[in-house]
């Protein structure tokens, strides 16, 4: 599995490019901002063949550079039902930054619109895109419609998980769209039940593991966070 992840933005929002490998077609998971230039040099020295934009969440710095990218590569973009608001107004269902502000940090006309081809994920779907099975997990806490997205390629779990879960944290629940006891809950049904093993590739921060998180995440270990 070739798996290339880069931190962009402001926000230092991981962007991904994921494909069987070299010449595969490829998916492209949370182009944030400042991820265009990234992602298509990934694309480009990998030979890749991108086939959808997948969105883990409908925050902004997740979903920055979503239309150009679905754009430009002629696929659409996919996100869960419960998020599908946030895609027509990026700026106004966002956080942190007044709209204005928001829309003053855009570098070209596309970025912060909607995608023209929207594809809807309903709850725990699964689909096989770019020659791999692909397991949308509604985990719904840091957003209404925030999914993990799990897969296994050759005996190696792996879960892109968005704000979900971090290496040693977890995501917010005080934005709009955020709830601690759902965040709790998919904690306990998502999270926990994976393998130790699985490999964790966040939507922010380093890489990591179920194991680790299980042992070290104050979240995630017995009697501290749950």
């Amino acid at each position: 599995m070739l798996i290339k992840g880069f931190p962009a933005g402001s926000w230092a929002t991981n962007a991904y490019v994921v494909a069987t490998g070299p010449g595969e077609p490829a998916i492209i998971i949370d182009p944030g901002q400042d991820s265009i230039e990234g992602i298509k040099e990934i694309v480009r020295e990998n030979r890749l063949k991108p086939a959808a934009v997948i969105l883990t969440h409908g925050h902004i710095d997740h979903i920055w550079s979503v239309a150009p990218v679905s754009a430009d590569f002629g696929i659409p973009a996919l996100i869960h039902v419960d998020d599908r608001y946030r895609l027509a107004d990026p700026a106004g269902s966002s956080f942190s930054a007044a709209r204005d502000q928001l829309l003053a940090m855009t570098k070209g006309e596309l970025e912060l619109t909607e995608p023209q081809d929207i594809e809807i994920i309903e709850n725990n779907k699964s689909l096989t895109i770019a020659g791999v099975e692909w397991n949308f997990v509604h985990s719904p806490g840091h957003t209404e419609g925030s999914m993990v997205i799990m897969t296994d390629r050759d005996g190696e779990p792996m879960a892109f998980t968005g704000d979900v879960l971090f290496a040693g944290s977890i995501g917010r629940t005080d934005l709009p769209g955020g709830s601690l006891a759902a965040m709790t809950h998919s904690l306990e049904n998502v999270i926990l039940p994976m393998l130790d093993q699985t490999l964790v590739y966040p939507g922010h921060g380093p890489n990591t593991t179920i194991g680790a998180e299980r042992a070290t995440n104050p979240f995630l270990s017995t009697g501290k966070g749950l």
